[in-house]
């Protein structure tokens, strides 16, 4: 039962957001919400005595305080990053911008440097991830933050271990969450931890691929000039210093045609900004890099690779890695982000002098006060930066074809010439800014095969035999195990009015594949965007029932879910099969899937098969 107290602590949770909605939609000024919340908390202070609810206890009143303060805090946060996303980075006048326009542009800055325009401290270490023991924070029992976050759509789950802080002295908005090294998938074969040479020949041998650690780096900026002009009779003129070119940036486009990763290398880098030029000429941007994939590939975030085989050894199960993250709307306690960080300079940093060293510029008062102002656009600049530079947790997933490209990574801005630092007091500025850092990280590419249906069996069934017998597909077909060391689709076609379907053929699965037997699971994917599974059991086998439970629990309840379901007994041309097929039968009834009998070596049965796999894609 709820005391008076829970019910007023109750009522500002639920009622302050109401006023700070509203007045945020009227664009009111952040105080009138404090004024309002003060005057709620006083009502409510003051109905609860004056009713027929006790007095409220000194106790119970320190709560509400800390209540209030916990919630106003949060609001106050959100207020401020609200000001932030309305901020950008003062507009730096253009190419030969004269006395005027630079004090004009410095005294705006100087005018701004008590906004707030970092998201962390500039003491924070600039690092996305740590690797850490397991500990307290990884225990749900000894940690209040501790949350477990498990996504509807991949099934990939991760554990906040610590939330964001939003005081005033040590404001930190960035969540913690944890992720075991195991979580990422860095092989796309089961040979591929072993060297080349040591590898099976089938395996090195394919020209197909559906994983790939790719390092990407986008361009740094290029730097600032430092330069006069001269004419005749004028050995040194006005600063002409010209901008550095930005960095390339680095995009994704997913294209249809393509149906492997094969194509995709392990490292792209995008071409540096040039520096810039006398004559207040700007520098070129960086070549883009534009990265072309099949259509279902999916792009998620990743560790340094090497730290990630490292730590799925054995002798290191207990190790985590620990990975800031933060949340699209400050206050909420999911992130959906992980914040990435360049190695730029910091702000007040970044200077280039000529002729004379920086000590000696740092003796100078004119100096210093532009720098002062100066460090207001590098801390606009490292806002920007800290914005751009976020990837989804989960990932982006390329299921459509992309009508442009898909910007991954941005690159670093061009540094500034001298002609920008012109002011009353700096007649001859002998100095300029280097260009920002571009911004390097791994990331895991995958490919899901886009199949409406995906042949399902233990090895030497005969799904590659059936995808021939139904379609024009070509799988590799053999009398030994493990023949298909690739998917292969299929497209089957049941009529000029009606849609095709396709049919994925994937690697056979042994018992024990969920503990990396055989060629363990990694397949899968491709069959995760398929509306339904084809079973494949093999009616020469002593018991067919036996491989279909097998099959079934090393897919498991969570792959079955919400799919269709066909079983496709093959070999059914043999003799002495009809008991084992109807006994199949009967179990494949009680379970609510439909069995068929055929022999794709004679094509026996092939119309019927065809006609369930029809209905099981979910086309019909």
């Amino acid at each position: 039962m709820l005391d008076h107290t829970n019910i007023i602590v109750w009522s500002f949770q639920v009622l302050s957001p109401l006023f700070f909605f509203f007045f945020f939609r009227s664009h009111i000024y952040p105080s009138l919400f404090v004024f309002t919340a003060i005057v709620f908390f006083s009502c409510l202070k003051k109905h609860s005595i004056s009713c027929s609810f006790p007095a409220i206890s000194e106790v119970n009143m320190s709560l509400l305080r800390i209540q209030f303060r916990r919630t106003f805090s949060v609001y106050r946060a959100l207020l401020q990053s609200t000001k932030e996303l309305k901020s950008v980075i003062s507009k730096i006048p253009d190419n030969a911008p004269t006395l005027n326009e630079n004090t004009e542009w410095l005294r705006e800055l100087s005018t701004q440097k008590r906004k707030i325009f970092r998201v962390v401290n500039e003491d924070t270490e600039r690092r996305t991830y740590t690797i850490e023991s397991k500990t307290g924070l990884d225990a749900p029992e000894s940690n209040p933050d501790f949350i477990t976050v498990k996504s509807k759509k991949t099934k990939a789950s991760y554990n906040i271990v610590r939330q964001p802080s939003f005081s005033k002295e040590a404001p930190n908005p960035y969540h913690i969450i944890s992720i075991p090294a195991t979580s990422y998938d860095v092989s796309s074969s089961p040979f591929s931890v072993k060297p080349a040479k040591q590898r099976p020949k089938s395996d090195r041998s394919q020209a197909f691929s559906d994983l790939k650690v790719v390092k990407l780096r986008s361009g740094n900026g290029g730097a600032g000039i430092v330069s006069f002009a001269t004419d005749s009779g004028i050995p040194v003129g006005p600063p002409d210093g010209g901008d550095g070119g930005n960095g390339g940036d680095i995009y994704v486009m997913a294209v249809e045609g393509l149906s492997s990763l094969q194509g995709v290398r392990a490292k792209y880098i995008a071409k540096d900004g040039t520096s810039g030029s006398s004559g207040q000429l700007d520098g070129k941007k960086g070549s883009n890099v534009i990265i072309t994939v099949p259509v279902g590939t999916t792009i998620r975030w990743c560790p340094n690779p090497v730290e990630i085989r490292a730590l799925q050894k054995k002798e290191h199960v207990d190790k985590v890695f620990h990975i800031k993250a933060i949340s699209e709307n400050t206050g909420e306690k999911i992130p959906k982000y992980i914040q990435l960080f360049r190695d730029s300079y910091r702000p007040g940093q970044g200077w280039i002098f000529k002729d004379k060293n920086e000590q000696y510029h740092m003796e100078r008062g004119y100096f210093k006060e532009l720098r002062e102002s100066v460090k207001t656009f590098d801390r606009q600049s490292d806002y920007d930066e800290l914005r751009s530079d976020r990837f989804p947790i989960y990932g982006i997933d390329l299921a459509e074809p992309t009508s442009e490209p898909l910007l991954i990574m941005k690159g670093g801005r061009g540094g500034l010439g001298n002609m920008h630092f012109l002011t009353p007091n700096v007649r001859n500025p002998r100095f300029s800014k280097m260009g920002r850092a571009g911004l390097e990280e791994s990331f895991i590419f995958e490919l899901k095969l886009l199949a409406d249906l995906g042949l399902v069996g233990l090895p030497n069934a005969g799904k590659s035999t059936l995808l021939r017998a139904i379609s024009r597909a070509k799988p590799r077909i053999g009398c030994w195990e493990f023949t298909t060391l690739e998917p292969t689709i299929g497209t089957i076609s049941v009529g000029i009015d009606r849609p095709m379907f396709t049919v994925a053929d994937i690697p056979g699965i042994v018992k024990g594949a969920k503990n990396d037997r055989g060629m363990g699971l990694n397949f899968l994917r491709h069959i995760e965007r398929s509306g339904g599974i084809v079973f494949v059991v093999s009616l020469s086998v002593k018991d067919p029932i036996s491989d279909l439970r097998i099959l079934e629990d090393e897919l498991g309840p969570e792959m079955l879910a919400n799919k269709n379901k066909l079983v496709v007994a093959t070999k059914a041309d043999l003799d002495g099969t009809e008991p084992k097929f109807e006994a199949l039968s009967k179990y494949c009834l009680s379970n609510e899937m439909k069995c068929v009998p055929c022999s794709p070596k004679t094509t026996g049965n092939m119309d019927i098969v065809i006609k369930l796999m029809a209905e099981c894609s979910g086309k019909y």
